[in-house]
């Protein structure tokens, strides 16, 4: 265990693990606080549309000769605003809906990207990112997005509190519900996005619901959960990039699996305390 430590703080001195870590860290802030609210609110299918429909911008982008941070924004950020107001119109039916926008998003970025003369961007650097090869520059990105959304649950605490606990309360009480959801929709969209070319689609996933359900098990505010799993968010990446490094494996694969791990030692455990609790 002390070995393990110290050959981890021997990866710091490393100029490429140093961002890595940063991307990491600061990647999991944003995990934290917007899983957290995909959690609770029960739309993590709807945040895995809205990641695979980051495609059809990339590949928009491409096509287009524009900036792929641009036309990613743009095209998730409206397909976001869509799915959110197919499933506050018609939610018994939202996830077929999604589904479709989903497949449609992701077949739209790769057909595009075929059709860009002269050009041939690997796709999958997109599902699984590059968090080795994260420049200093995204880093301010990345941090800029930890502050909004840290305000954002800051001012809206409350707002977001009966949101996502009891929306008919939230709804007599004056909580401009519809717009909060879409809010919310905005903010995967944005997260999505910036962490994309780290994290890859896969990952962010990954992020945005492991870390945040494990959370959830054990706490019991909704402040907690974000700030427990923003830490656990933290903890899984770091681990699975050390294990990347030791063993020459891909960064977002390893850090997958070693939330994946956390995930069902968390199902074992409250399995064990409900058994407990029974007997």
């Amino acid at each position: 265990m002390i070995a393990a430590v110290m050959s981890m703080f021997e990866l710091l001195h490393l100029e490429f693990m140093q961002n890595a870590f940063g991307a990491a860290l600061l990647a999991s802030v944003a995990c934290g606080v917007v899983g957290s609210l995909v959690v609770v609110n029960r739309i993590v299918f709807v945040s895995g549309g809205i990641a695979h429909s980051a495609y059809g911008g990339i590949g928009l982008a491409f096509f287009l000769g524009i900036s792929p941070l641009a036309g990613a924004l743009g095209f998730t950020v409206a397909a976001s605003l869509l799915m959110g107001g197919i499933t506050l119109a018609h939610k018994q039916r939202a996830d077929t809906f999604i589904g479709v926008i989903w497949a449609l998003g992701m077949a739209l970025g790769i057909v595009l990207i075929d059709l860009t003369p002269g050009y041939n961007v690997d796709l999958m650097s997109y599902l699984f990112g590059s968090i080795l090869a994260v420049p200093s520059g995204d880093l301010y990105l990345i941090a800029a997005l930890d502050l909004v959304l840290v305000l954002f649950a800051l001012f809206y605490y409350r707002q977001l509190l009966a949101l996502s606990f009891d929306e008919q309360f939230a709804r007599t009480r004056g909580v401009p519900t519809r717009i909060l959801f879409l809010v919310l929709y905005m903010l995967i969209a944005l997260t999505v996005v910036l962490l994309i070319r780290v994290a890859g689609l896969i990952l962010i996933i990954a992020l945005l619901t492991i870390p945040p359900y494990i959370a959830e098990a054990w706490c019991r505010s909704l402040k907690a959960m974000m700030i427990v799993a923003a830490g656990l968010s933290a903890l899984f990446s770091l681990v699975g990039l050390w294990l990347a490094y030791e063993w020459d494996l891909t960064s977002g694969p390893s850090i997958i699996l070693v939330a994946g791990c956390g995930f069902f030692i968390t199902l074992a455990l409250k399995n064990l305390r409900e058994r407990g609790a029974d007997a």
